[in-house]
Protein backbone atom coordinates (compact mmCIF):
# COMPACT_ATOMS: atom_id res chain seq x y z
CA UNK A 1 0.00 0.00 0.00
CA UNK A 2 1.29 3.31 -0.72
CA UNK A 3 2.03 6.69 1.39
CA UNK A 4 -0.66 8.19 0.03
CA UNK A 5 -3.40 5.26 -0.20
CA UNK A 6 -2.59 4.82 3.63
CA UNK A 7 -3.15 7.95 4.31
CA UNK A 8 -6.79 7.75 2.18
CA UNK A 9 -7.56 4.77 3.95
CA UNK A 10 -6.42 6.51 7.42
CA UNK A 11 -9.08 9.33 6.53
CA UNK A 12 -12.02 7.57 5.81
CA UNK A 13 -11.59 5.19 9.01
CA UNK A 14 -11.64 8.54 10.88
CA UNK A 15 -14.12 10.15 9.61
CA UNK A 16 -16.10 6.82 10.26
CA UNK A 17 -15.47 7.53 14.05
CA UNK A 18 -16.72 11.25 13.93
CA UNK A 19 -19.90 10.45 12.23
CA UNK A 20 -20.47 7.72 14.86
CA UNK A 21 -20.05 9.95 17.63
CA UNK A 22 -22.30 12.75 15.80
CA UNK A 23 -24.95 10.10 15.76
CA UNK A 24 -24.70 8.55 19.15
CA UNK A 25 -24.66 11.58 20.86
CA UNK A 26 -27.41 14.28 21.19
CA UNK A 27 -25.75 17.72 20.72
CA UNK A 28 -22.15 17.71 20.13
CA UNK A 29 -19.73 15.42 18.07
CA UNK A 30 -16.41 14.38 18.89
CA UNK A 31 -12.96 13.46 17.55
CA UNK A 32 -9.40 13.25 18.26
CA UNK A 33 -7.07 15.98 17.79
CA UNK A 34 -3.43 15.01 15.85
CA UNK A 35 -0.12 17.63 17.01
CA UNK A 36 0.29 19.05 13.70
CA UNK A 37 -1.11 22.87 14.77
CA UNK A 38 1.71 25.29 14.70
CA UNK A 39 2.35 27.25 18.17
CA UNK A 40 1.20 30.50 16.18
CA UNK A 41 -1.87 28.65 15.75
CA UNK A 42 -2.61 27.64 19.46
CA UNK A 43 -1.17 30.98 20.43
CA UNK A 44 -4.00 32.94 18.94
CA UNK A 45 -5.97 30.00 20.32
CA UNK A 46 -4.98 30.48 23.90
CA UNK A 47 -5.48 34.58 23.55
CA UNK A 48 -9.17 34.32 23.10
CA UNK A 49 -9.63 31.47 25.63
CA UNK A 50 -11.86 32.10 28.32
CA UNK A 51 -11.11 33.23 32.04
CA UNK A 52 -12.77 32.26 35.24
CA UNK A 53 -14.29 34.96 36.67
CA UNK A 54 -14.21 35.12 40.83
CA UNK A 55 -18.04 34.19 41.03
CA UNK A 56 -17.19 31.03 38.82
CA UNK A 57 -13.66 29.94 40.73
CA UNK A 58 -16.32 30.68 43.83
CA UNK A 59 -18.19 27.54 43.25
CA UNK A 60 -15.64 25.15 43.10
CA UNK A 61 -13.18 24.48 46.18
CA UNK A 62 -10.91 22.29 44.04
CA UNK A 63 -10.74 25.31 41.18
CA UNK A 64 -9.55 27.57 43.91
CA UNK A 65 -7.11 25.27 45.20
CA UNK A 66 -5.58 25.00 41.74
CA UNK A 67 -5.71 29.09 41.53
CA UNK A 68 -3.52 28.93 44.65
CA UNK A 69 -1.13 26.99 43.74
CA UNK A 70 -0.78 28.47 40.19
CA UNK A 71 -0.59 25.14 38.54
CA UNK A 72 -2.41 22.70 37.62
CA UNK A 73 -1.59 19.13 37.66
CA UNK A 74 -3.28 16.92 34.76
CA UNK A 75 -2.08 13.23 34.45
CA UNK A 76 -1.23 12.69 30.85
CA UNK A 77 0.96 10.78 28.78
CA UNK A 78 3.78 11.93 26.31
CA UNK A 79 4.07 9.47 23.90
CA UNK A 80 0.79 9.52 22.03
CA UNK A 81 0.83 11.23 18.61
CA UNK A 82 -2.22 13.48 17.67
CA UNK A 83 -2.94 13.44 21.08
CA UNK A 84 -0.71 14.15 24.04
CA UNK A 85 3.26 13.89 22.27
CA UNK A 86 6.36 15.55 23.75
CA UNK A 87 8.03 17.47 20.85
CA UNK A 88 11.81 16.75 21.70
CA UNK A 89 12.81 20.36 20.48
CA UNK A 90 10.68 22.64 22.38
CA UNK A 91 9.96 20.30 25.59
CA UNK A 92 5.73 21.25 24.67
CA UNK A 93 3.27 18.37 24.29
CA UNK A 94 1.24 18.43 21.05
CA UNK A 95 -2.08 17.24 20.37
CA UNK A 96 -5.92 17.64 21.36
CA UNK A 97 -5.65 16.62 24.81
CA UNK A 98 -2.63 18.70 25.66
CA UNK A 99 -4.05 21.60 23.96
CA UNK A 100 -7.38 20.96 26.24
CA UNK A 101 -5.47 20.78 29.02
CA UNK A 102 -3.60 24.25 28.56
CA UNK A 103 -7.36 25.76 27.84
CA UNK A 104 -8.54 24.76 31.14
CA UNK A 105 -5.58 25.83 32.79
CA UNK A 106 -6.05 29.51 31.38
CA UNK A 107 -9.48 28.80 31.93
CA UNK A 108 -8.74 28.72 36.20
CA UNK A 109 -4.96 30.20 36.26
CA UNK A 110 -5.81 33.26 33.52
CA UNK A 111 -2.29 31.40 32.01
CA UNK A 112 -1.34 27.99 30.18
CA UNK A 113 0.65 26.88 33.43
CA UNK A 114 0.33 22.84 33.14
CA UNK A 115 2.33 20.41 34.87
CA UNK A 116 2.28 16.54 33.47
CA UNK A 117 2.20 13.89 35.40
CA UNK A 118 2.86 10.86 33.39
CA UNK A 119 -0.64 8.73 33.77
CA UNK A 120 -0.46 5.29 32.35
CA UNK A 121 -3.99 3.65 32.04
CA UNK A 122 -3.10 0.78 35.34
CA UNK A 123 -2.33 3.54 37.71
CA UNK A 124 -4.50 6.76 36.65
CA UNK A 125 -7.19 6.07 39.31
CA UNK A 126 -5.07 6.10 42.19
CA UNK A 127 -3.88 9.38 40.57
CA UNK A 128 -7.07 10.70 41.34
CA UNK A 129 -7.67 9.12 44.24
CA UNK A 130 -4.84 10.03 46.15
CA UNK A 131 -4.89 13.81 44.97
CA UNK A 132 -1.68 13.35 43.21
CA UNK A 133 -3.02 15.41 40.17
CA UNK A 134 -5.82 17.35 39.84
CA UNK A 135 -7.00 15.70 35.96
CA UNK A 136 -7.17 13.26 34.32
CA UNK A 137 -7.46 14.45 30.52
CA UNK A 138 -5.77 11.46 28.26
CA UNK A 139 -8.39 8.97 26.35
CA UNK A 140 -9.95 8.32 29.52
CA UNK A 141 -12.84 6.20 28.44
CA UNK A 142 -16.18 6.79 30.42
CA UNK A 143 -17.55 3.52 31.38
CA UNK A 144 -19.95 2.88 34.85
CA UNK A 145 -17.35 0.46 36.61
CA UNK A 146 -14.60 3.21 36.34
CA UNK A 147 -17.77 6.06 37.33
CA UNK A 148 -17.57 4.37 40.76
CA UNK A 149 -13.68 4.97 41.24
CA UNK A 150 -13.73 8.30 39.88
CA UNK A 151 -16.03 11.03 38.63
CA UNK A 152 -15.47 12.49 35.04
CA UNK A 153 -16.89 15.87 33.54
CA UNK A 154 -17.23 15.61 29.63
CA UNK A 155 -17.59 13.16 27.62
CA UNK A 156 -15.58 15.64 25.30
CA UNK A 157 -14.53 13.25 22.53
CA UNK A 158 -15.87 10.40 20.99
CA UNK A 159 -13.71 7.80 20.04
CA UNK A 160 -13.95 3.58 19.31
CA UNK A 161 -11.75 0.42 19.13
CA UNK A 162 -9.95 -0.77 16.40
CA UNK A 163 -7.18 -3.18 14.87
CA UNK A 164 -3.72 -1.90 14.28
CA UNK A 165 -1.12 -4.74 12.71
CA UNK A 166 1.64 -5.28 11.22
CA UNK A 167 2.63 -3.96 7.28
CA UNK A 168 1.43 -6.07 4.61
CA UNK A 169 -0.08 -8.54 6.98
CA UNK A 170 -4.20 -9.13 6.53
CA UNK A 171 -4.87 -12.42 8.54
CA UNK A 172 -7.49 -9.86 10.57
CA UNK A 173 -9.20 -7.20 8.87
CA UNK A 174 -12.64 -7.74 11.28
CA UNK A 175 -13.26 -8.30 15.13
CA UNK A 176 -14.03 -11.48 14.27
CA UNK A 177 -10.35 -12.47 13.03
CA UNK A 178 -8.94 -11.70 16.49
CA UNK A 179 -10.19 -15.61 17.49
CA UNK A 180 -7.04 -17.57 18.43
CA UNK A 181 -4.86 -15.13 17.76
CA UNK A 182 -2.40 -13.09 20.37
CA UNK A 183 -3.93 -9.74 20.74
CA UNK A 184 -1.69 -6.71 22.36
CA UNK A 185 -3.81 -4.12 24.64
CA UNK A 186 -2.68 -1.49 26.82
CA UNK A 187 -3.50 -2.57 30.48
CA UNK A 188 -6.63 -1.95 32.08
CA UNK A 189 -7.84 -0.51 28.64
CA UNK A 190 -11.28 -0.62 28.00
CA UNK A 191 -9.94 -2.93 24.10
CA UNK A 192 -8.27 -5.01 26.93
CA UNK A 193 -12.05 -6.27 28.00
CA UNK A 194 -13.41 -6.12 24.57
CA UNK A 195 -11.45 -8.31 23.05
CA UNK A 196 -12.32 -11.07 25.10
CA UNK A 197 -15.39 -11.99 23.64
CA UNK A 198 -13.71 -12.75 20.45
CA UNK A 199 -11.97 -15.91 21.69
CA UNK A 200 -8.59 -15.20 21.32
CA UNK A 201 -5.79 -17.18 22.10
CA UNK A 202 -4.38 -14.67 24.44
CA UNK A 203 -4.19 -11.25 25.53
CA UNK A 204 -1.31 -9.43 26.11
CA UNK A 205 -1.67 -6.86 28.24
CA UNK A 206 1.25 -3.74 28.30
CA UNK A 207 1.50 -0.46 30.11
CA UNK A 208 1.60 2.13 26.86
CA UNK A 209 0.83 2.24 24.08
CA UNK A 210 3.81 2.49 21.96
CA UNK A 211 5.14 -0.37 24.09
CA UNK A 212 2.35 -2.73 22.20
CA UNK A 213 3.38 -1.09 18.97
CA UNK A 214 6.97 -1.99 19.37
CA UNK A 215 5.33 -5.05 20.25
CA UNK A 216 3.35 -6.05 17.60
CA UNK A 217 6.27 -4.86 15.28
CA UNK A 218 8.56 -7.48 16.86
CA UNK A 219 5.96 -10.22 16.30
CA UNK A 220 4.87 -10.56 20.33
CA UNK A 221 1.45 -9.93 19.60
CA UNK A 222 -0.76 -11.11 16.12
CA UNK A 223 -2.80 -7.85 16.44
CA UNK A 224 -3.30 -4.61 18.42
CA UNK A 225 -6.61 -2.92 19.72
CA UNK A 226 -6.62 0.16 21.35
CA UNK A 227 -9.08 3.18 20.24
CA UNK A 228 -8.39 4.63 17.21
CA UNK A 229 -7.62 8.01 18.09
CA UNK A 230 -4.36 6.41 19.29
CA UNK A 231 -3.87 3.86 16.76
CA UNK A 232 -4.32 6.74 13.87
CA UNK A 233 -1.11 8.17 15.40
CA UNK A 234 0.77 5.21 15.57
CA UNK A 235 -0.20 4.30 11.97
CA UNK A 236 0.59 8.13 10.78
CA UNK A 237 4.39 8.01 12.02
CA UNK A 238 5.44 4.27 11.57
CA UNK A 239 5.51 2.72 8.18
CA UNK A 240 5.56 -0.79 10.00
CA UNK A 241 2.12 -0.82 10.95
CA UNK A 242 -0.86 -0.49 9.91
CA UNK A 243 -4.69 0.04 10.92
CA UNK A 244 -6.47 -3.17 9.70
CA UNK A 245 -10.61 -2.55 10.26
CA UNK A 246 -12.97 0.06 11.03
CA UNK A 247 -14.23 0.61 14.74
CA UNK A 248 -16.35 -1.80 16.36
CA UNK A 249 -17.47 0.21 19.71
CA UNK A 250 -18.04 3.51 21.17
CA UNK A 251 -15.60 5.07 23.67
CA UNK A 252 -16.65 8.44 24.88
CA UNK A 253 -13.45 10.59 26.59
CA UNK A 254 -14.09 12.10 30.02
CA UNK A 255 -11.93 14.19 31.94
CA UNK A 256 -11.52 12.34 35.27
CA UNK A 257 -11.82 14.29 38.45
CA UNK A 258 -11.63 13.15 42.39
CA UNK A 259 -14.90 10.94 42.99
CA UNK A 260 -17.95 12.88 44.15
CA UNK A 261 -16.50 16.19 43.70
CA UNK A 262 -19.53 17.33 42.12
CA UNK A 263 -18.85 21.04 42.42
CA UNK A 264 -15.68 20.59 40.37
CA UNK A 265 -17.03 18.62 37.77
CA UNK A 266 -19.84 21.21 37.35
CA UNK A 267 -17.17 23.52 37.02
CA UNK A 268 -15.35 21.88 34.38
CA UNK A 269 -18.32 20.89 32.69
CA UNK A 270 -19.37 25.03 32.10
CA UNK A 271 -15.42 25.46 30.80
CA UNK A 272 -15.94 23.03 28.45
CA UNK A 273 -19.69 24.32 27.35
CA UNK A 274 -17.57 27.00 26.81
CA UNK A 275 -14.80 26.52 24.54
CA UNK A 276 -17.53 24.29 22.54
CA UNK A 277 -19.79 27.57 22.20
CA UNK A 278 -16.43 30.13 21.15
CA UNK A 279 -15.37 27.23 18.39
CA UNK A 280 -12.16 26.87 20.36
CA UNK A 281 -12.81 22.96 20.96
CA UNK A 282 -13.68 22.56 16.78
CA UNK A 283 -10.19 25.19 16.28
CA UNK A 284 -8.18 22.63 18.64
CA UNK A 285 -9.35 19.77 16.94
CA UNK A 286 -8.80 21.08 13.13
CA UNK A 287 -5.07 21.77 14.84
CA UNK A 288 -4.98 18.35 15.36
CA UNK A 289 -6.70 15.57 14.20
CA UNK A 290 -7.71 18.02 11.61
CA UNK A 291 -5.33 17.90 9.75
CA UNK A 292 -5.57 14.30 9.12
CA UNK A 293 -9.37 13.99 9.06
CA UNK A 294 -11.03 15.64 5.56
CA UNK A 295 -13.74 18.01 6.38
CA UNK A 296 -15.11 20.42 8.91
CA UNK A 297 -14.78 19.66 12.57
CA UNK A 298 -17.49 17.40 14.13
CA UNK A 299 -19.75 18.62 16.78
CA UNK A 300 -18.53 17.86 20.04
CA UNK A 301 -20.71 15.34 22.51
CA UNK A 302 -23.11 17.10 25.09
CA UNK A 303 -21.52 16.95 28.73
CA UNK A 304 -23.43 14.43 30.51
CA UNK A 305 -24.68 12.71 27.62
CA UNK A 306 -23.28 8.97 28.45
CA UNK A 307 -23.46 6.96 31.88
CA UNK A 308 -21.07 7.48 34.22
CA UNK A 309 -20.71 11.24 33.37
Amino acid sequence: MTASTRRRRLAVLLTAVALGAVTACTSSGGAVPDSGGSANQEQSLLDRAPVASDADLATSPTAQAIKQRGQILIGSQLDTPLLSQQNPTTGQTEGFDAILGRLLAKYILGQPNVKIVNSTSQIREALLQNNTVDVVLHTYSITPARAEKVSFAGPYFVSGPAIMARKGDTSVTKPQDLKGKRVLAVTNSTGSAMVQQYEPAQVITLSTNSECVTALEQGRGDAYVNDLTQLAGNAQTNDKVQIVSGTFGQDPYGIGIHHGDETFKRFVNTWLEKIQAAGLWQEAYKQTLGTVIPGDAPVPPKTGSVPGS
